[in-house]
């Protein structure tokens, strides 16, 4: 296969900024809220619900798409029309491209959904008791 053929379809599977900015972002909006908690504010509980509510069904997008990445990326590459990119076998792509990352990684990506999963849940369950 071509070295380019990705490129050439505007296909990155590498690291851009979102994988930065969206969660220094979603930490940004959760520390505005902890201060209006933490300051007594009416308007606290209200935020509370949207933005626990948004964190919560973020991350589901986020585990949706992790589990349904072969399929995206094998419709990805068949809309191309590109017949080097529709022969690619994607599943053995994708493992190749996670055996790339340390094993740490996906300790972390558990951790990560066990906080984010549970402390919406508390936080919302806090909110309807508070």
């Amino acid at each position: 296969m071509r070295t380019t053929a990705l490129r050439e379809h505007g296909m990155r599977f590498d690291a851009s900024g979102h994988e930065s900015a969206a969660p220094l972002s979603v930490a940004a909006i959760m520390l505005t809220a902890a201060g209006l908690n933490l300051a007594g504010l009416d308007i606290a509980r209200p935020v509370n619900w949207v933005v626990l509510t948004l964190v919560f069904l973020g991350n589901c997008v986020i585990v949706y798409s992790n589990h349904t990445a072969v399929r995206s990326v094998t419709a990805a590459f068949a809309r191309t029309g590109d017949p080097e990119l529709a022969r690619i076998d994607v599943p053995a792509l994708l493992d190749r491209a996670e055996a790339g990352f340390p094993a740490w990684t996906w300790t972390l990506q558990t951790v990560r959904n066990t906080v984010v999963f549970g402390g919406a849940a508390i936080g919302l369950a806090l909110s309807v008791l508070g």
